[in-house]
């Protein structure tokens, strides 16, 4: 006998990385059907769209995957991620070289690094309210962390609050008191705490890469590969995908 149970639904912002494809296993043990969301803002490398289409097929959601264009961002730049000018930050160099060891912009005023690409989880929330209002969503995963992170202001929670907030205002399902969650599981933790999770979900994390460069082995020297390998080996794990430089 078939059953009347309304299936839960959830969009997941899906980058192909760890945090993202944790919070796809999340989403899944929480009891969601996932409608996993991937934007091609104009970062360097196709690599962690690729492995999100990969991830998503693990999940049995790729009939619902969504590939979203966002190339204007790289038409403004402003960041190592979009604007090919601006080296991605080698902490493998020293304090002093041209590539600062902390991955900042080097002005003094503010620890926000070159990485950082602006607006970014602004447009992504945005555009992803969009898409759970159309598919019956009620909850946008998002895989932000303000423990282990790089810095960035749009990771915060007081960001992601006020988000929340004018979804609430700006949509039809708030307006009918039916407001969408931004859902933040990784919020607090460190990455050891989130590969731990991961780990106990099956998280296909041989699927993921985290690496700023996308080269088919992860450069192992970025920030975003230290802070991986870093968590990796605080869980007591070993990192599934090839890295150039050698693990330390």
């Amino acid at each position: 006998m078939a059953s009347n149970k309304a299936v839960k639904k959830a969009v997941v912002i899906l980058s192909g990385g760890l945090d993202s494809t944790t919070c796809m296993g999340i989403a899944q043990e929480e009891g969601y059907e996932i409608y996993p969301i991937t934007f091609d803002y104009g970062q360097r490398h196709s690599m962690e769209i690729e492995n999100a289409k990969r991830v998503a097929e693990f999940y049995g959601a790729a009939s619902r995957h969504k590939i979203i264009s966002l190339g204007f961002l790289k038409e403004f730049g402003g960041s190592a991620l979009t604007d090919e000018t601006i080296d991605v930050p080698d902490v493998s160099q020293p304090a002093g070289h041209s590539n600062a060891s902390d991955g900042t912009s080097g002005s003094g005023e503010e620890d926000i690094p070159v990485t950082y690409v602006p607006g970014r989880n602004l447009l992504f929330l945005s555009i992803a309210t969009s898409f759970a209002e159309v598919s019956g969503a009620e909850a946008i995963y998002i895989g932000v962390n303000a423990l282990d992170y790089s810095g960035y202001p749009d990771c915060r929670p007081e960001f992601i609050r006020k988000v929340e907030e004018v979804i609430e205002l700006a949509t039809k399902a708030g307006a009918e008191g039916q407001a969408i969650r931004i859902a933040t599981p990784l919020l607090h933790w460190s990455k050891a705490e989130i590969i731990r999770q991961g780990t106990r979900l099956g998280v296909p994390y041989h699927l993921t890469t985290s690496c700023y460069n996308g080269s088919e082995e992860a450069c192992g020297t970025c920030d975003s590969c230290r802070l991986r390998l870093k968590g990796f080996a605080e869980a007591g794990l070993e990192d599934p995908i090839p890295y150039k430089a050698a693990r330390s």
